[in-house]
């Protein structure tokens, strides 16, 4: 006979209440790890890597921009977005898709605008330059709402600073301070369960403001963005536990736990008879 699972006949077999106990502890002990097992298989995992690339190649060399700021001291005919950069573009005034609402009964001005960049050093500023009328004393405190660049992602586990501007408030600084804000821009790739890839970027700031002067005297001041794009790309993939990998898993608890269970109870079974026949020593 090949059979490896040789069956042991019931009545040379001996049920105890330690036994049962051991065995209703197992079955519990087996089902809280299937149960948590089952969980991990079912949620999905976020994995991480970085490589050199860049990821957006269909872009045409371009990154949409997202950006929404208010300035609650300074008229909205005042009020433009300039972007320059290193491949010799200079737009002073730039207005496709950008929207300013008045605020304060029209001494202020909420500015939001979404446009594209070149993928190079460069940066955009908000200012007064584009205004046919320059103001005397322009007032730049503001409030950035939003600085996003790219596809916007919205996942449970994926936390980095794609915005992380929002919120920053400079109310309470100089009003004839110029702001610069330094961006590191970092390409990021995010691809889900049906390879679906959504781009992305996060990136770090550090920021100074200043009164800057020249030889003609004081120079308007602006909100400055200078950025520049690390060669590093994070890809963020979507992932869940293989199916053979749940399997061997539920297979080994079951083996393990049974085996173990069986040891113990071995173990208490054979310390009890010990301890019966030296009972009956010490009788006799």
């Amino acid at each position: 006979m090949f059979d490896i699972y040789r069956k042991v006949p019931k009545d040379l077999t001996q049920p105890t209440y330690t036994g049962a106990i051991i065995s209703v502890c197992c079955c519990l002990f087996i089902l809280f790890l299937f149960l948590s097992e089952l969980t991990g298989f079912i949620a999905t995992e976020i994995v991480n890597e970085l490589y050199v690339d860049d990821p957006d190649k269909d872009s045409g060399g371009k990154i949409e921009v997202n950006l929404n700021i208010s300035l609650p001291n300074l008229h909205c005919e005042l009020v433009g977005l300039d972007i320059q950069d290193e491949m010799g573009r200079h737009e002073v005034g730039h207005i496709d898709n950008s929207m300013k609402i008045p605020l304060n009964n029209g001494d202020g001005c909420r500015f939001e605008g979404h446009f594209s960049i070149n993928k190079v050093p460069g940066n955009f500023h908000v200012s007064t330059h584009s205004a046919t009328a320059q103001p005397q004393n322009p007032d730049m405190t503001h409030i950035i709402h939003k600085l996003s660049f790219g596809d916007k992602l919205q996942v449970q586990n994926v936390h980095g600073a794609f915005n992380a501007l929002e919120g920053a408030d400079k109310l309470s600084s100089n009003p004839l301070a110029s702001h610069d804000y330094i961006l590191k821009i970092v390409p990021t790739v995010y691809e889900d369960m049906s390879g679906k890839q959504r781009y992305s970027y996060q990136y770090t700031v550090a920021n100074k403001e200043y009164v800057a002067y020249s030889h003609t005297g004081r120079i308007i001041p602006a909100i400055w963005f200078r950025y520049d794009l690390s060669p590093i790309t994070v890809k963020y993939t979507e992932r869940r536990q293989p199916l053979y990998r749940f399997i061997t898993s539920i297979c080994a608890i079951i083996g393990g736990t049974f085996t173990v269970a069986g040891i113990l109870d071995s173990c208490i079974f054979t310390a009890s008879e010990a301890w019966k026949k030296i009972q009956l020593g010490k009788m006799q």
